[in-house]
């Protein structure tokens, strides 16, 4: 009886003791991370506990930030699983694709692996990438007592001095007319064709930018803060709230009044940065009042919150006109 009692006693202490162990292992995890995705693009990797358990969020290049299916942790690693399903060409579901993204961590860093794996089991797209420990965001900036320096004109109103094209394999509808940005992206019907997205030559640390934009309906764009956080730009008037929609940070933070107008009309937007913090008035009305992004959005020229970077405008959805564009920089 005793003998089968201290075996129980030692189990039961190595099993408590392994999951302490595990749970000791899960707060070197938890938190942001900026990861550069296999091929250099941006990504985003969010841990926390929930209910006992690890939630995982990721940002892989473009799009959403997603929550992942699973995350655990595994002989000291971080297993994040996430499942995809893309359609076909005939619009239905295809067959489901499992990720298996195994996190090592090295101090502030990782080293990460990626493996996909088909409904068949077939392993496929192996690659390896690395992430680095965001810091946590800092108490919200006293925006009234934050200095902006003289007013810098992004656009002249004649030509596109001072801009160029990300991408220039891409068709470029950008041109200057009449003072007026416009970006001239027609479309054919079933197939969408890409157009390049513009970029200031100049690149900005924190700033208070002010600008009037155009869409047209169903017209879809984006002004990118350092490059790094979109706030969107598109026709959602009359629809719901949604961190997708006019004003919003794109699917990090989502605007608290709906103050887009109707496609066609010039709507003003006065967007501030400061310390990680963003606040947008969207013609004359505040809908994101100095409000903390968590990482980076979708389409992000980098991960890396702490380095100056460009203003860029999304011109590869849609055709759209920007106008009036004035940024004052941050003073420190």
């Amino acid at each position: 009886m005793k003998k089968h009692l201290f075996s129980l006693l030692f189990i039961s202490g190595f099993v408590v003791g392994g999951a302490a162990l595990a749970a000791d292992d899960a707060k070197h995890f938890i938190g942001n991370w900026a990861l550069t995705i296999p091929g250099g693009g941006a990504g985003w990797l969010g841990v926390e506990e929930k209910d006992g358990g690890l939630c995982a969020s990721v940002l892989w290049g473009g799009g959403s930030v997603l929550p992942a299916a699973g995350a655990k942790i595994e002989d000291g690693k971080l297993v994040v699983t996430r499942v995809q399903q893309p359609k076909g060409k005939d619009g239905k579901p295809g067959k489901k694709v499992t990720e298996t993204i195994t996190a090592t961590r090295d101090g502030n860093c990782l080293k990460l692996v990626t493996v996909k794996c088909a409904e068949g089991g077939k392993e496929f797209g192996r690659a390896e990438f690395t992430g680095k420990r965001i810091p946590p965001v800092p108490a919200a900036p006293d925006l009234s007592k934050v200095k902006f320096g003289e007013p810098i004109r992004l656009f002249n109103g004649k030509d596109l001095s001072g801009w160029k094209v990300l991408n220039p394999n891409a068709p470029n509808g950008w041109r200057a007319e009449n003072g007026i940005m416009i970006n001239n992206a027609p479309q054919e019907p079933g197939k969408h064709k890409g157009y390049a997205n513009l970029r200031t030559e100049r690149e900005f640390e924190d700033f208070r930018l002010t600008l009037e934009v155009r869409v047209p309906q169903n017209g879809n764009s984006g002004v990118y803060l350092r490059g790094i956080y979109e706030v969107q730009v598109a026709d959602t008037f009359g629809k719901p709230l949604d961190s997708h929609h006019m004003g919003g940070v794109y699917s990090r933070i989502c605007p608290t009044v709906a103050a887009e107008k109707p496609a066609g009309e010039w709507q003003t937007m006065d967007i501030t940065l400061a310390d990680r913090h963003v606040t947008v008035i969207l013609n004359g009305k505040k809908i994101i009042d100095n409000q903390p992004v968590l990482g980076c959005t979708g389409g992000a020229l980098t991960s890396d919150e702490f380095r100056p970077g460009p203003l860029y405008l999304q011109g590869d959805h849609t055709s759209v006109d920007y106008r009036n564009m004035v940024i004052r920089p941050v003073v420190k």
